[in-house]
């Protein structure tokens, strides 16, 4: 395949460019009064502002432009058709029907999959609905209330993260923790929380031989038979999400506990699947199909709206014209809802393990700079933390400003005073970021209170350049829907870049080497010898650790 930046869109967009990169959005603002009516995309009560980049109305017909040359309706029929798009590893990549609500046939190998993914679903409810009630308890007869999910990378980031964002749909006399890390600490100190005759455990990995993941499943399993002493009371506390069926049963797991799913559900777009049963526990059945539908609905507005239309193509494009023509290479993402503080991590994943690749599906390497190294932190925290960068450093940083309009929480005489400080930062950092603040600005704030050659010598340290572009997004309230909907714009925006970037976004062999090369290592602990199989510094770390153990 020729590279985009050979098509003649994007040598028009070059060239646009080098005319167009010294404008500020002060000047577009000041020129244009009517520029966030051009500049916004809306879907039901969500509202995508991207008036606050270095944009015209040229600069976006170029970029959709590029995208069509990139051919980028075929490949999202591609995606959406079940084609083994991933295809380093033989596998289609359909997220989409996990939450295809409108149960239309979506066919793998000439065989529909909504049977099976509705067969799991309905199997999900049963089970979460007889969790929630005490129909199903533990081994002593017990309700359960505390619910540990045991995983790791998309097994853990998206349960966690959603059960966070929507605490305030939990079950009250229900808790649940997620497990992840190796660390002995991680699984010590969630134990610690717990009671064996009331907590139920989701060991989650398909292979169900995740080393970090099954480690954590052992200590947990000898941990209940130490408090329980009874083989049996494993069936009784321990579910698997899992295709291993002989491993599962090895452990203890009854397969009536064991939930399916697919070689087609990748790790980091896997809770819309079984892996989200401790979501469906937690806020129950009839909220996690909310959580689908408002996935479905933007898989809906991405096949089928227009590119300019379309809000995951807009911001896959914007993102593209700054890591591409500007060389701004990282994307900050700030959630100004608490229940979102964990969506910075998720997504965090969700972009750099799909698109942080340098070889491009020809098996070349690609010329273009790929992948934006992703961060973030819930406002208003992040304010008194890493602002100063964003405001005043000599790196740019693209930014995502996202927020709820109504808060899940209410509290004191004036239950709004909370959340209307809260907007009130919100859009004072995007207006402040873009705007800047010009000498004069601060001239005239500090002619009251400074003499002539203070106000000379702070002038630089209190001026700001502003022309920092963010992105905005606000709908009514953080809901399963509004969630779902705002998962699934990021899911296609970064499946858009990779399609521009000629990547495959649905591999990650980048995750398997490190594993490999730790595989090699364990023994080496194990036998608690001094090695020099490695590299020099391999080696002496290893010896060192060995030594001091």
């Amino acid at each position: 395949m020729t590279s985009i930046t050979h098509s003649k869109s994007w040598i028009q967009l070059k060239k646009h460019h080098d005319e167009f990169s010294n404008s500020h959005m002060r000047d577009l603002f000041n020129d244009d009064p009517d520029r966030f009516d051009k500049f916004n995309l809306r879907y039901d009560d969500l509202l995508y502002d991207f008036s606050k980049n270095i944009v015209n109305e040229n600069t976006l017909n170029l970029l959709y432009d590029v995208a069509k040359e990139a051919h980028l309706s075929d490949w999202v029929n591609t995606l959406f058709s079940g084609e083994k798009i991933n295809f380093t590893e033989n596998r289609a990549a359909l997220h989409i029907a996990l939450r295809n609500r409108s149960n239309k046939p979506i066919l793998v190998d000439g065989k529909d999959v909504m049977p099976e993914v509705n067969a799991v679903l309905e199997k999900m409810h049963l089970f979460s609905e007889a969790i929630r009630s005490g129909k199903i308890t533990g081994f002593t007869g017990k309700k359960f209330k505390t619910i540990v999910n045991i995983g790791i990378g998309g097994s853990d980031l998206g349960p966690a993260m959603v059960c966070n964002a929507l605490k305030s749909y939990g079950h009250p006399d229900i808790t649940p923790i997620f497990v992840s890390n190796v660390d002995g600490s991680d699984i010590s100190q969630a134990l610690e929380k717990c009671d064996p005759e009331t907590t139920l455990f989701i060991i989650a990995s398909k292979t169900f031989t995740t080393q970090e993941t099954m480690t954590n499943a052992f200590s947990a399993r000898e941990w209940l038979l130490n408090k329980l002493s009874n083989e049996d009371a494993i069936r009784h506390h321990f579910v698997a999400i899992s295709t291993n069926e002989s491993a599962v049963k090895a452990f203890g797991i009854s397969t009536d506990n064991m939930f399916e799913f697919w070689d087609w559900v990748g790790g980091r777009y896997s809770l819309w699947s079984a892996i989200g049963l401790s979501i469906a526990i937690y806020i129950g059945m009839d909220n996690f199909e909310d959580l689908l539908l408002g996935a479905h609905e933007i898989d809906n507005h991405f096949k089928d709206e227009p590119l300019e239309k379309n809000i995951p193509v807009t911001l896959a494009m914007i993102g593209i014209w700054y890591i591409n023509f500007y060389n701004y290479n990282t994307l900050s993402v700030l959630p100004y809802d608490q229940g979102l503080s964990l969506l910075p991590s998720y997504l965090q994943q969700a972009d750099m393990e799909s698109n942080g690749k340098f070889i491009g599906r020809d098996g070349k390497k690609v010329c273009l700079h790929t992948g934006p190294i992703v961060w973030g932190e819930a406002g208003t925290n992040g304010q008194h933390a890493f602002y100063q960068l964003i405001h005043q450093g000599t790196d740019i940083i693209p930014t995502d400003f996202i927020m709820p309009i109504k808060s899940q929480y209410r509290i004191g005489h004036d239950g709004e005073k909370h959340h209307k400080i809260l907007f009130s930062n919100f859009v004072a950092q995007s207006r402040a970021l873009m705007l800047g603040k010009t000498e004069d600005n601060v001239r005239a704030e500090l002619k009251d209170s400074e003499d002539n050659k203070t106000i000379k010598e702070m002038i630089p340290h209190k001026s700001f350049e502003g022309n920092r572009p963010s992105n905005s997004f606000l709908f009514k309230e953080l809901n399963p829907k509004s969630l779902g909907r705002l998962l699934a714009i990021y899911e296609h925006k970064v499946f858009v870049q990779g399609i521009i970037w000629n990547i495959n976004s649905f591999d990650q062999w980048g995750v398997e080497y490190g594993k490999q090369i730790a595989s090699l290592v364990l023994p080496v602990l194990d036998q608690n010898k001094q090695t020099d199989s490695f590299d020099s510094s391999t080696d002496n770390l290893i010896n060192y650790f060995n030594k001091n153990t």
